[in-house]
């Protein structure tokens, strides 16, 4: 368990795996600060393979959950953000076309957390499109150029009332 945040922001991925360590990219730009933004006080960064009883560890103490995740989808356009609120009873099955280079992925996370009434109560999954998830590290030049953009627009969110909060 960890101390109660008011935001935990959570890059999913393996660095190992090319285009699949976005999220750890965006939460990287974070910390350092590279990305030119500031996150509000108390908000939390970690990283994760996509571990599912990881994933809910690291969410339950947080008031509001960003997750940030590459997706491989057949007919990706590299780089391109997709913004999702998962509600509770909405969540899809992993067998509903979602793609991941994790053992069990985000979707398994956010089904067993819904399933035990472990959802955090505002979550915002961004899933970047990528080309390569081959074994290599770094990302490829479109997905490495979605990151401070996606990083910058996380930080808006987290700056902004949740309920003043818009859709996709």
């Amino acid at each position: 368990m960890h101390d109660r945040s008011d935001a935990v922001v959570i890059g999913v991925g393996n660095v190992f795996r090319r285009d699949d360590g976005v999220g750890w990219a965006l939460v990287e730009a974070l910390r350092g600060h590279s990305a030119g933004v500031r996150l509000p006080r108390g908000t939390v960064l970690r990283e994760s393979a996509g571990d599912p009883a990881q994933l809910i560890d690291l969410w339950e103490e947080a008031g509001r959950a960003v997750v940030v995740d590459a997706c491989f989808p057949s007919a990706a356009c590299p780089g391109r953000v997709h913004r999702w609120c998962p509600s509770p009873g909405e969540v899809p099955s992993p067998e509903d076309g979602r793609h991941s280079t994790h053992g069990l992925g985000l979707v398994h996370a956010l089904r067993l957390a819904d399933a035990l009434g472990r959802l955090p109560a505002s979550l915002v999954v961004y899933a970047v499109e990528g080309a390569d998830r081959s074994l290599g590290r770094g990302l490829t030049p479109a997905v490495a150029g979605a990151v401070r953009p996606l990083a910058e627009r996380v930080a808006r969110e987290l700056a902004s009332d949740p309920a003043d909060r818009q859709g996709p």
